[in-house]
């Protein structure tokens, strides 16, 4: 590694040259991004459905890059590893749970999505329910996104790389200056993709900004277990899997972030609003080619999220075994890592990736705030039918606006009094959850009327607001817990409208096939891997596993679960090839 300077208290700083390297590495990389997407978006965003859903031509390759890397972005990069730094991987419920969601996506709500070739969420339940229940929703969205989503993506990556680049050392300025200047620089670069290419220039760079980050969180652990074991991976390895083995456990108590149990109550919920209903992140699956690819996509993701705590969260734990409780924060644990670890050479491709994890989120957001906001809201008030040329340039004047706004909100994020993370908890909470028990009651009821989800809405405003701001000293039940409370209540709600006072006409499905629906024949096969999966990791990181040393039950139960995937993987290809021989006509039929 080249020499750096260091300031009183240990961190490095880049010298001069070192500041060449970077920028110059992060210019080149960021610009091969930058012309292979235009490369691939050039001519295809003339109309709506090219600008907003790409197409409707997106392979799985493209969905699986885009949905991660809108997901992913420097507030996990900072957050998870400071979370396994300073506690253990109890925080790792948020990501590699969130698989059981994808497999829900891929089986239950995309092949709906597909078959009424909706654009927008509220777009199906303006359909299912009506226009005042889409205009709520799109309110939701819309404030939940301008507010907080936006907001804290930008100040988050902004954040992430003045820990890693002292900006302020670096330019000799005060960081009231660079706070916002860096905010201001990450979010018009971001913003190009989505104002000028659409959703299909969004997913490309996130899937070459996606393969960057693969090589990042593999290449980082390594260097990591390297450094801690004197230059032996093996060594390194050996000393984290069995020494201080309780910052590995996952199976999170009541005082640690993630309680164990918040996984079967609000955590599944959160994780289905997300994947599932989340219009920033399903429109690149509402683009897909045909219901295969999109299953697939969705399904490759959820394989993404697995991973997920080795690459995010195992180098807080070899931060906590290389610098001990010496750290002045958690957060910046993986940034002094990162320092440490990285040779000069490579920290411009690791800035280009932290940058492209921030545009994914930034620009993904700003693409799907301009979807609502003309398809739901511009589109259905203009009386005469809306030109795509015209809706388009909206579009682009809406991306723009959004774009100044949180450039002037996201600043404010700092002077939160309890810190980004508890603002974007509370926030959150206020659309989420009503969102997802809405769709759900929609998709799979046939009677309940608007009326339902009319009160839900209201409801729930209240009755979260009142449980966060009021009545928090006497409700002290943990808030993943008070989301499950809240969706049972209210989609009890819904259906108690619907008993009382139902449609007059049952809701019929609308059959829109605008792409193929023929199902992936090795979606269940794939499913049934990513839930295995799912429990071998909670199996590696507990006590039946690494936290203690491994117990006499652990191979037996991978045992178990690899024979379950080798019976599915024979039976299923094995099911459908004799369905598929089973239709074809004989020689008498032919006859």
């Amino acid at each position: 590694m080249l020499p750096r300077d260091r300031t009183n208290n240990g961190t490095q700083l880049l010298n001069f040259s070192d500041i060449v390297i970077t920028l110059t590495s992060c210019a080149f990389f960021m610009a091969v991004v930058a012309i292979v997407s235009y490369q691939k978006t050039r001519g295809e965003v003339s109309t709506r459905d090219g600008y907003f859903l790409a197409g409707r031509g997106l392979s799985a390759v493209f969905i699986a890059g885009s949905m991660l890397l809108t997901n992913l972005s420097a507030e996990q990069l900072i957050g998870l590893n400071g979370s396994a730094y300073g506690f253990n991987l109890s925080s790792m419920g948020w990501e590699v749970t969130a698989a059981f969601a994808t497999i829900c996506m891929a089986f239950i709500f995309l092949p709906r999505y597909l078959s009424g070739a909706f654009t927008t969420l509220p777009g199906f339940l303006a359909d299912r329910f009506d226009d005042n229940v889409r205009r709520m929703t799109v309110i939701l969205f819309m404030v939940g996104y301008g507010l907080i989503t936006i907001p804290s993506v930008l100040y988050a990556g902004s954040i992430a790389v003045l820990q890693l680049f002292d900006v302020p050392g670096l330019f000799s300025i005060p960081y009231s200056v660079a706070l916002p200047l860096t905010i201001v620089c990450i979010g018009c670069i971001g913003a190009m993709y989505a104002i000028f290419g659409g959703l299909k220039a969004v997913a490309v760079s996130d899937t070459l900004n996606g393969v960057g980050l693969l090589i990042v969180g593999i290449t980082v652990p390594l260097l990591g277990l390297s450094a801690l074991g004197d230059g032996n991976i093996g060594e390194g390895l050996s000393i984290i899997a069995n020494t201080e083995t309780h910052k590995l456990n996952a199976i999170g108590k009541e005082t640690d972030p993630t309680p164990f149990g918040t996984l079967f109550t609000g955590m599944i919920l959160a994780n289905l609003f997300y994947w599932c209903t989340n219009q920033y992140v399903i429109q690149r699956t509402l683009g897909a080619k045909n219901l295969a690819e999109g299953q697939k996509g969705v399904l490759f993701s959820g394989f993404f999220k697995v991973m997920v705590p080795f690459f995010m969260m195992v180098p807080g734990v070899i931060a906590f075994h290389l610098y001990g409780d010496q750290l002045a924060s958690i957060d910046v644990a993986y940034p002094q890592l990162i320092r440490d670890v990285l040779p000069v050479y490579a920290t411009g491709f690791f800035l280009a990736v932290l940058l492209g994890a921030v545009f994914s989120s930034f620009n993904s957001l700003l693409n799907s705030a301009a979807t609502l906001f003309c398809l739901d809201v511009y589109a259905p008030l203009k009386k005469s039918e809306v030109t795509d040329e015209k809706i388009i340039k909206v579009a682009k004047i809406t991306s723009v606006l959004i774009a100044l706004f949180s450039f002037a909100v996201a600043p404010l994020l700092q002077f939160a009094p309890e810190g980004l993370w508890q603002i974007i908890r509370i926030f959150t909470g206020f659309y989420n959850i009503p969102v997802i028990a809405i769709v759900i009651v929609g998709l799979f009821t046939k009677r309940v009327p608007a009326l339902g989800p009319k009160i839900v809405i209201v409801f729930h405003i209240i009755a979260y607001g009142l449980c966060q701001f009021l009545l928090d000293d006497v409700i002290s039940i943990h808030f993943l817990h008070l989301y499950a409370i809240l969706f049972f209540i209210e989609v009890g709600i819904m259906l108690a409208v619907g008993y009382f006072c139902p449609r007059r006409y049952a809701w019929k499905y609308p059959k829109n096939n605008v792409v193929d629906l023929t199902p992936w024949r090795l979606g269940i096969p794939c499913a049934t891997t990513l839930m295995s999966l799912v429990v071998a990791v909670y199996l590696l990181f507990s006590p039946i596993g690494l936290v203690g040393g491994l117990s006499a039950a652990f191979w037996p139960l991978i045992l178990t679960l690899t024979g379950v995937n080798i019976v599915v993987w024979y039976w299923r290809p094995q099911y459908y090839k004799g369905a598929s021989e089973s239709s074809q006509p004989t020689s008498a039929t032919r006859g």
